[in-house]
């Protein structure tokens, strides 16, 4: 099932709601939302902590009828890839389906990940299987199921790439990773030669395609993807390009297989004609920019 719209022009909602809201989308998101002079309100682990017992009812209580619930928040993999880090991550998931049979939403969207699509050679779609091959993909794809199971809300499943730009939490390797240690130690440290190519995503672009969805209050599958993947030696080169003084990338020797993704945005370019991504050297300049004026801050 791939995306569609009930509204036919864009809509402004009553509210916005950010599960996740200290992450690196939610606060990007949230700022988004008052850029745009949409009512929203951010939550986070210490408002609530969704993976406790108690968290539907206290959800619940902080929510009103007609809100568009956007759910982000999720133990990712540099807090844990076990099975206790699984099962929380799951309890957020039932928390959420619980609060929705108390509040009608006019929309529940659902921030996922490429992560629950196997590494193949062929171009991945939404028509592509989930197969995912760790706990963080498995997760992602149980709480999909449950979410379309069981949460009484209008769904739009958003089946994310990695993320990039300034204020990242993580340090995953790629454009976040690359960044710091060029910053940190004037160099950038490869798997292998970084033959790999990879779908990276600005988060701007992420957050103002999700706003696109809550707009149309869409329903349905959509991979947010540019289209385009690079190597991860290509995005270490245009960071050092960017830094403006020497960097060294330096490779290291491979104890995985190479791998690849490629994704087919037909669907996505059909949902919301006209969408046009940053480049990965746009993107990330853009990013380079953001940390130069919060240094001056």
């Amino acid at each position: 099932m791939t995306l569609s719209h009930a509204h036919a022009k864009p809509q402004r909602p009553a509210r916005v709601v950010v599960l996740g809201a200290s992450g690196f989308i939610g606060r990007h998101l949230v700022q988004a939302c008052a850029r745009a002079r949409i009512p929203a309100i951010g939550l986070s682990s210490r408002d609530l902590d969704l993976a406790d017992g108690a968290a539907a009812g206290g959800l619940a209580e902080r929510l009103r009828a007609q809100d568009v619930l956007v759910f982000l928040a999720a133990l990712t993999p540099d807090k844990g890839r076990d099975s206790g880090t699984l099962m929380r991550n799951l309890a957020m998931g039932h928390a959420v389906c619980e609060a929705t049979h108390r509040v009608a939403l006019a929309q529940l969207v659902y921030t996922s990940s490429d992560a629950v699509y196997p590494f193949t050679t062929a171009l991945i779609s939404e028509e592509t299987a989930a197969a995912p091959i760790d706990l963080y993909g498995a997760m992602h794809r149980s709480r999909e199921l449950m979410l379309a199971i069981e949460a009484k809300a209008p769904l739009a499943v958003l089946r994310l790439p990695a993320l990039y730009g300034a204020g990242d939490t993580h340090n995953s390797y790629g454009p976040n990773r690359f960044l710091r240690q060029a910053i940190d130690d004037g160099r950038i440290e490869l798997f292998g030669a970084g033959e790999e190519t990879r779908d990276h995503l600005y988060v701007d672009d992420a957050v103002d395609l999700i706003l696109k969805v809550v707009a149309r209050g869409s329903t349905g599958l959509l991979n947010l993807a540019t289209g385009r993947s690079e190597t991860f030696r290509a995005v270490a080169e245009i960071i050092a390009a960017n830094l403006r003084r020497p960097v060294a990338i330096v490779p290291s020797p491979r104890h995985n297989p190479v791998t690849h993704r490629h994704f087919d945005t037909t669907n996505l370019m059909l949902a919301f004609p006209g969408v046009r991504f940053k480049s990965l050297a746009e993107g990330l300049a853009a990013t380079f920019a953001d940390i130069r004026v919060a240094a001056r801050g």
